[in-house]
């Protein structure tokens, strides 16, 4: 997973909750890079999961509702990162489909040993859209707080709905209708 996704997690945390709890959380984890990230290195998703889950149990939060405000958070720091990416579209749904052909294949060149979860989408019609998410990092939450912070960008009111495809949670289903 790369660093940049810690880095920004570590960023909210203390936004959120505070220098105190990004340090107990840092603290109270087995990781094997000991907290320290750098943006453009490579670090195990396992770190990143007992890093949710510390901060899930100091917090009293369920893990699902901090992924998906983390998925929102994160959105901005590409907002503001990489505004060429939503230049280039004109509404949410244009942007969501870019995200596995031009936006993943970008993220490949600087990144050529990312691990990025599979974006599959398909217009339903003028109003609907279906976006399956497939990963064996089960960060299914996570990609719902992107999605759910790109309508907002855009500026696109919408119903969504979030069905899994296995057990594992390795494929979710997300069907989005304009309202």
């Amino acid at each position: 997973m790369k660093g940049i996704v810690f880095t920004e997690f570590l960023e909210m945390v203390e936004q959120e909750y505070g220098l105190e709890i990004a340090d107990h959380i840092l603290e109270n984890s087995q990781l094997e890079s000991q907290g320290a990230y750098t943006a453009v290195g490579t670090y195990s998703h396992d770190e990143m999961l007992q890093l949710i889950g510390n901060l899930s149990t100091k917090t009293a939060t369920d893990i699902p509702v901090l992924l998906k405000a983390f998925g929102r958070y994160l959105f901005d720091t590409f907002l503001s990162s990489y505004p060429s990416f939503f230049e280039r579209t004109n509404s949410a749904f244009e942007f969501l489909e870019s995200i596995e052909n031009h936006i993943h294949v970008e993220v490949r060149k600087l990144y050529a040993d990312a691990e990025l979860p599979k974006f599959t989408t398909q217009r339903v019609d003028d109003i609907g859209f279906e976006m399956i998410y497939s990963s064996e990092r089960k960060m299914a939450d996570f990609a719902e707080g992107l999605i759910e912070r790109t309508m907002d960008h855009y500026k696109t009111p919408y119903e969504m709905t979030k069905t899994p495809l296995n057990e594992d949670g390795t494929m979710v289903k997300f069907v989005i209708m304009k309202k």
